[in-house]
């Protein structure tokens, strides 16, 4: 694991749906801009799907190059994969899944987004501890 893996949990008030997929376009696009390499971890194909999309739509004017993770290295700076098709190391880890990658310390940073819905906070929870479990101090940020 990299020595100064960091992780950060962002607590989203909103129970919206798509609210923490909006959140991860904010956040990619965000380390993208900084010169990061970035892969987003979904949960299953239908959610690739739908922050692929998003990454085009979220915001006017936003570009974010990015492709779906097939196997191999992603040309693009950020890629989208799943628990069957993954990156395994990387700079940002921005993880939309309900439990911790067993590769997560092979990134630099790991962002984890909790919405506001009980089912999201007891996964988010579970987590937490997890990260604690690993040696690893996360550090939450209230997002409204």
């Amino acid at each position: 694991m990299p020595a100064s893996t960091r992780v950060d949990f962002y607590i989203l008030e909103t129970t919206r749906p798509g609210g923490r997929l909006h959140f991860a376009c904010r956040l990619t696009e965000k380390a993208y801009s900084q010169g990061n390499a970035v892969y987003a971890h979904t949960e299953s194909e239908q959610d690739a799907s739908r922050l692929d999309d998003l990454l085009w739509t979220f915001r006017q004017g936003s570009f974010v190059p990015h492709e779906r993770q097939t196997g191999g290295e992603p040309a693009a700076p950020v890629s989208i994969g799943t628990p069957t098709a993954s990156k395994r190391d990387g700079e940002v880890l921005i993880n939309l899944c309900n439990n911790v990658p067993e590769f997560a310390t092979g990134f630099l940073r790991i962002a984890e987004i909790v919405d506001g819905s009980e089912s999201s906070k007891a996964a988010g929870r579970q987590r937490f501890r997890q990260y604690r479990e690993m040696g690893l101090e996360p550090e939450t940020h209230t997002i409204s």
